[in-house]
């Protein structure tokens, strides 16, 4: 994981993206800062970071559209995907080169409320906690954004794609509120949940037994559920997609002051869920990739050296399957 850690952190400041994200982020907020903190003297820094907020919305897509997209369209994931790593240390190594581009504006954000306490009254405490959310807040956007990279080739597709996910749950809130309350239209919402589920597990498992199995089991539990007690799905959408508002455990900081722990939990867990999601598609390239025919021997760059490889199987000096040799 090291290597790729290294190889994809070196490529964000050769690119000059790792510089402009930081620049841009950065600039923003200063401004921000100035406006609410240093001119118009409010003393918390969370009114500014959630402020930039929207501009997450650009700068996230920047920074992971070529996340996997670049790979895919020059051909250099097959070499990639056979390299002498797991699936998941290609997937951690890529997502902790981008947190960690990230983690640089903020940690410069941590002057901001230092500056604030040199002008009088400050809340040190809770602009730091605001800090912490809104960086966990940007993780989890970097984790949509590299699984939305993974599903194409195009970086250009990528990028407005994360844009276009990240906007949704931006407005998310607000969304929430057209969803249907009755119990019939709970119904019907997870039912398309439990299809939605279902295809995904069936593209995890190219299984379609265990994907109908899943389908046919749960749409009867639900049915099941609500003749035998409808009044389970009143206004349960809303009630269910309501804890998905990622924006909530930052807001609950930087205005309520109230540290939200199942929020920190829920940005976590998706964290966790969309890496898994990255290794899955990737581990079903890979196998694609150990279906084909294996008689080509490339020199590539590894662990900062060059090494000797099948570029089918990733074996030093050749591989077992068909005995290839430099």
């Amino acid at each position: 994981m090291k290597a790729i850690y290294k190889r994809e952190l070196k490529s964000y400041f050769d690119s000059m993206i790792g510089y402009v994200f930081i620049a841009f982020l950065v600039a923003i907020t200063g401004i921000y800062f100035m406006v609410y903190n240093l001119n118009m003297g409010y003393p918390y820094f969370s009114y500014a970071l959630n402020s930039i907020l929207f501009i997450m919305l650009v700068a996230v897509p920047v920074l992971t559209m070529k996340c996997f997209a670049e790979e895919k369209k020059s051909r250099t994931d097959q070499l990639l995907l056979t390299a002498p790593v797991s699936l998941s240390q290609i997937v951690l190594g890529k997502y902790f080169a981008m947190v960690t581009v990230f983690a640089v504006p903020c940690a410069i954000y941590a002057v901001f409320p230092l500056i604030i306490e040199s002008q009088g009254e400050a809340h040190i405490g809770i602009d730091y906690m605001a800090i912490l959310a809104f960086f966990l807040l940007g993780c989890v956007y970097i984790a949509i954004g590299m699984f939305l990279s993974a599903l194409t080739e195009s970086q250009i597709i990528a990028a407005i794609s994360t844009f276009g996910v990240l906007l949704i749950l931006y407005l998310w809130e607000g969304l929430v509120d057209f969803l249907p309350t009755s119990a019939m239209g709970g119904l019907i919402g997870i039912l398309v949940i439990l299809t939605v589920l279902v295809i995904g597990i069936y593209q995890m498992t190219k299984n379609w037994v265990i994907a109908a199995g899943v389908e046919v089991l749960g749409a009867a539990a639900a049915i099941g559920t609500y003749f035998a007690k409808s009044s389970l799905f009143d206004n349960l959408l809303p009630d269910l997609f309501g804890k998905f508002i990622l924006t909530e455990p930052f807001t609950n900081i930087a205005f309520t002051h109230i540290v939200d722990i199942s929020g920190m939990i829920l940005y976590f867990s998706l964290i966790f869920l969309l890496c898994l999601s990255d290794r899955a598609d990737n581990s079903e390239k890979a196998l694609e990739l150990g279906g084909q025919y294996c008689g080509e021997i490339e020199k590539t760059i590894w662990n900062d050296s060059y090494e000797t490889r099948c570029v089918q199987f990733g074996a030093d000096s050749g591989c077992s399957c068909c005995g290839n040799r430099d």
